[in-house]
């Protein structure tokens, strides 16, 4: 290699990276964007035995055992060789199933 040129005789492209002292000044932005989803009333949760357990745990569990069960119920009944994306479309039954719990259960 010469100078600036590479191998095949192209120059080289040097791309700046951000350094992290550009990235001082909005830290503290940052910081309050990420804490902006909170309230003064507290954590979604509710107490088991004692402990509070977060409600969105529940929610999650929930979709994770819906999932499964289609999953199960689709192989026995021959579905599933009709999906083309199968985790795709387990997925989104999961999350289906979990933020229709959140909503009836814990919703407004």
């Amino acid at each position: 290699m010469i100078g600036s040129e590479s191998l095949y005789g192209r120059a080289k492209v040097s791309i700046p990276l951000m350094r992290p002292a550009r990235l001082r000044p909005c830290l503290p932005g940052l910081a309050l964007l990420a804490t902006g989803g909170c309230s003064l009333r507290g954590a979604p949760s509710f107490p088991v035995v004692g402990a509070y357990f977060p409600d969105w745990m529940v929610c999650g569990l929930v979709g994770v055992a819906t999932a499964v069960g289609l999953r199960v119920l689709f192989l026995l009944t021959g579905l599933d060789a009709l999906l083309s994306f199968r985790l795709f479309t387990y997925v989104a039954l999961g999350v289906i199933a979990a933020l229709g719990v959140w909503t009836l259960v814990f919703g407004p």
